[in-house]
């Protein structure tokens, strides 16, 4: 067996394989005896027909995919060994020029290896590397996050609807008295104040109560996407289903048996501090290398400084 290593792009490398026609033969054999019991010839039993009947009878070719297979394994694992290259993907047979019991087999295996680094000046490069930390303040805005994730939403029925409620409605809008497209909506969610429909539609919506059926004036905005409703007046005629408003979860040692497997509120709170760390360092070493890479070549010390 012989082989010869051709580069590629993208860190691809081909290598191309001679095998003897001797070597290539006892690859027909092996290629036999594993199916073998596949074969089916007048007169033997499956299994049974000698390998010249089988050739005969079907052809040499249908020997050819697993004798390929079996010495392309055992020639690969020795070029990487004889190459000394590294290779990171799975070998890929990519060509067979020529095949055959009596003059043997060529063909090309393509894989995909650790790219070759050539280093530039680095000896000297300055850069500012930061140390990152984490304050009470983050661990307190994450933690605010996670009781937003598990607040829950309750009926309210004694009272009007306020800004930060949420409103479920139904709503139909009307151009000189006609529904127009896009305009109706049946139990939908608005948090009065999110600025999720045009302006001044939820400031009419406060003070309704849960059954209030009433009518809102608004006019659409000259910018707005439809060409149609582009800067006109409309009347929205809207009913209020329910009024709820969002209750937070409170925070102590219950909050985090809740949501966490800790027992108390500190040692959840660690663990808020520890994995806000672990991506703070991640961040640091990642801007850290980005600089080493981009600097030029100039003589520099490294320096460190607390964020």
């Amino acid at each position: 067996m012989s082989s010869v290593i051709n580069k590629k792009e993208n860190s691809i490398v081909e290598i191309d394989f001679d095998i003897s026609a001797e070597d290539f033969k006892d690859a027909l054999k092996k290629s036999f005896q594993k199916n073998a019991k596949k074969f089916n010839v007048p007169g033997f039993r499956p299994g049974k027909a000698p390998m010249n009947i089988i050739t005969k009878y079907y052809g040499e070719g249908a020997l050819y995919d697993d004798a390929i297979e079996i010495i392309a394994n055992d020639s690969y694992v020795k070029a990487v060994e004889e190459h000394q290259i590294s290779p990171v993907s799975r070998p890929e047979i990519n060509n067979v020029s020529e095949i055959g019991s009596g003059k043997g087999v060529k063909f090309s295996i393509l894989v995909t290896v650790k790219p070759e680094v050539t280093l530039g000046q680095y000896k000297g490069i300055e850069v500012i590397r930061t140390v990152p930390g984490v304050t009470a303040e983050q661990v307190d805005a994450e933690l605010d996050k996670v009781r937003e994730r598990n607040a829950r939403m309750l009926p309210v029925e004694d009272r009007e609807a306020l800004t930060g409620d949420t409103v479920n409605i139904d709503y139909e809008g009307f151009l000189e008295g006609v529904p127009f497209d896009g305009g109706k909506g049946a139990g939908y969610d608005l948090k009065i104040g999110s600025g999720t429909f045009i302006p001044g539609f939820e400031e009419q919506v406060i003070g309704r109560a849960v059954n209030d059926e009433f009518a809102i004036n608004v006019t659409f905005p000259e910018d707005y996407q439809k060409d149609e409703l582009k800067g006109k007046a409309v009347v929205f005629k809207v009913k209020v289903n329910t009024i709820k408003i969002k209750e937070l979860p409170q925070v102590d040692d219950e909050f985090a048996k809740d949501v966490s497997e800790f027992n108390t509120l500190q040692e959840y709170k660690e663990s808020l501090r520890m994995k806000l760390m672990e991506t703070a360092q991640k961040k640091s070493d990642a801007e850290f290398e980005e600089q080493v890479l981009s600097r030029p070549s100039k003589t520099r010390r490294s320096k460190s400084r607390m964020r």
